[in-house]
């Protein structure tokens, strides 16, 4: 087999604040719990989840900007886990960022030309000629004519900053591109051009992507496969069609019904005992172990067919 683009392992994370500034108490809210997992070579992966699920937190990991314990390999290459400050140039080529906002993500004062050609200056790529030439061929890659250069973000439609945005970010050929919730700030039809166009870079550049979104139609549609995501943990992780067609934990199938305009059944939530399953006060058919064992991810699928990972006590090892 290849060697995976990325491996995970064991990766946790927590944000530590202050209530009333440097006085205050500090508290700390444990986000990612030992998230374990691998992407191939050119894979498509989605993570799906409702907010404050951590896979925003998990996609700010995997480019470097907020620490984490555990273990991050990106192309062979071991991401140091205390953040985007001790972040090494030849990792940040590797991985790149497409975010939910284009319109906050594009510096308004400088022009389109401008915005392309920066990150190969700060990374000493080619002459002025050579880089001028680079943005005028990425504006043809991402559906944009090259007279766009002297153009500002304000004069640019949101799916045409998108654009802007994804060019920026493929200008320094990434091995991994982090999208997050990259079309849902989209009307419906311009978020569907632009899923187009991620496809497309895919098929042409070979491009691995880790696809953020809370969107389970969107994922299905663009992903190889998913893991789906609840209070920071991985609670079911197989092909997009086994998790879309056949979800297998009780969340998953709240997330298909709800995609699918029938209204899951969700009973007023009820704090599980500890060292149980995190979803047991929303789920209806929780039993007896669920409330007391926390449960590990186990494969469920049939001997000889792609695994279909799952976290729950329906599923007994």
């Amino acid at each position: 087999m290849a060697e995976p683009l990325v491996v995970i392992q064991n990766l946790s994370n927590a944000y530590r604040t202050r209530a009333y500034g440097a006085f205050g108490k500090e508290t700390v809210k444990p986000v990612l719990d030992h998230i374990t997992l691998e992407i191939g070579q050119g894979e498509i992966f989605g993570v799906v989840g409702e907010s404050g699920c951590g896979k925003t937190s998990l996609g700010n990991s995997l480019l470097g900007l907020i620490e984490y314990e555990g273990t991050i390999i990106i192309d062979g290459l071991r991401q140091n886990p205390h953040g985007r400050l001790r972040r090494s140039k030849e990792l940040s080529r590797k991985v790149q960022a497409v975010f939910q906002d284009p319109g906050s993500a594009l510096n308004p004062a400088k022009p389109i030309g401008w915005l392309l050609e920066e990150p190969l200056k700060i990374h000493g790529i080619g002459t002025k000629q050579e880089r001028l030439q680079k943005a005028d061929a990425m504006l043809r890659l991402v559906g944009l004519d090259p007279g766009y250069k002297t153009r500002r973000i304000q004069e640019l439609s949101g799916g045409q900053k998108q654009r802007v945005c994804i060019g920026c970010a493929l200008m320094l050929e990434p091995k991994l591109l982090v999208a997050d919730e990259a079309v849902s700030s989209l009307d419906v039809s311009v978020g569907a051009q632009i899923l187009n166009l991620f496809l497309n870079l895919h098929q042409r550049l070979g491009l691995g992507m880790f696809f953020i979104s809370h969107n389970l139609h969107v994922v299905y549609h663009i992903c190889d496969r998913i893991a789906v995501m609840y209070q920071g943990q991985i609670v079911e992780l197989g092909t997009a069609q086994a998790v879309y067609s056949q979800p297998a934990h009780p969340y998953t199938q709240a997330l298909v019904e709800a995609a699918s305009g029938q209204p899951p059944e969700d009973p007023r939530p009820e704090p599980p005992a500890r060292g149980g399953c995190r979803f047991a006060g929303r789920c209806p058919r929780k039993s007896r172990c669920c409330t007391e064992t926390e449960q590990e991810l186990r494969n469920i699928a049939p001997p000889g067919e792609a695994p279909q990972e799952v976290r729950c006590g329906l599923f007994p090892a």
